[in-house]
C-alpha cells in the first residue's frame, strides 16, 4: 500500500485493507455543506479557458444508501455507535443530515479497524456537523481516546446575515490506543520571543519582561 493513489469509493477499498496496518490517518471529508465542488483544469499548453468536471458532490439525501449504512452499523459489534447512531436518528430524524453521518459512521468503523494501535486520526471538519461527528468519534474509538480539538483559522472576522461569521475550522486527534506515537515538534523561538528571555538578575537567573 506504500505510494499508492486509489480512486473510487473509499469504504470499499478500506475494506479490501487488513486489520491494523495503517499508521496515520489525516481525513478531510465532505463537509455536509449542500455544495457541489469541481476540478478546474486548463490544457497542457496553460492556453484557453478554465474547463471543469465534478469532483464530488457535497448533498446528501437520505435514502437506501444511508439505511444501508446504519443496518452496517447494526449489525457489528460496537454498542456505543449503535446506541449513538439511533439515538441521532430519533432526534434529528431521517433526513440529509442523518445521512451524512451515517456515510460518515461507517467509514470511521473502517478507519479505525485499519489502524495501528500506535496509530492516529485527524478528522478535518467544519461547523455544519462537527458537533456531531464528535459524538460518532467517541462511539467508534472510546472518549478516552480523545487527545486533542485543533482550532484552524482560515479566514479573518467578517460579517455574516443575523449570525457571528464562521472563521474557523476544527481537527478532532484521536488515538486508536493509549499507546499512540507522539513525535514532539520544535521551532525556533521568534526574535521577539528571545528577546524577552535576556534579561538577567544579579544571580545569573534568566527572566522575561512583561508586556
Amino acid at each position: 500500500m506504500t505510494n499508492r493513489l486509489y480512486y473510487g469509493d473509499n469504504l470499499e477499498v478500506l475494506r479490501s485493507f487488513p486489520d491494523a496496518c495503517v499508521d496515520l490517518i489525516y481525513l478531510d471529508p465532505p463537509f455536509n455543506s449542500n455544495a457541489g465542488y469541481n476540478v478546474l483544469f486548463k490544457s497542457a499548453s496553460g492556453a484557453g479557458a478554465d474547463a471543469s468536471i465534478e469532483a464530488f458532490d457535497d448533498t446528501w439525501t437520505w435514502g437506501e444508501t444511508s439505511k444501508n449504512a446504519l443496518l452496517d452499523i447494526a449489525a457489528g459489534t460496537n454498542r456505543p455507535l449503535q446506541v449513538t447512531m439511533e439515538a441521532m436518528r430519533t432526534g434529528i430524524g431521517e433526513n440529509p443530515l442523518m445521512a451524512y453521518l451515517a456515510m460518515m459512521a461507517v467509514r470511521l468503523v473502517e478507519l479505525h479497524r485499519v489502524l495501528k494501535p500506535t496509530g492516529s486520526l485527524y478528522l478535518h471538519c467544519d461547523p455544519t456537523a462537527s458537533h456531531y461527528l464528535k459524538l460518532v468519534l467517541d462511539a467508534v474509538f472510546g472518549a478516552v481516546n480523545f487527545r486533542s480539538e485543533i482550532a484552524w483559522k482560515r479566514t479573518a472576522a467578517h460579517s455574516a446575515a443575523k449570525r457571528w461569521g464562521n472563521v474557523h475550522d476544527t481537527i478532532f486527534f484521536y488515538s486508536k490506543s493509549a499507546e499512540y506515537v507522539w513525535n514532539e515538534v520544535l521551532l525556533p523561538h521568534t526574535e521577539g520571543y528571545a528577546e524577552r528571555y535576556r534579561n538577567t538578575d544579579d544571580r545569573g537567573r534568566v527572566w522575561a519582561m512583561t508586556i
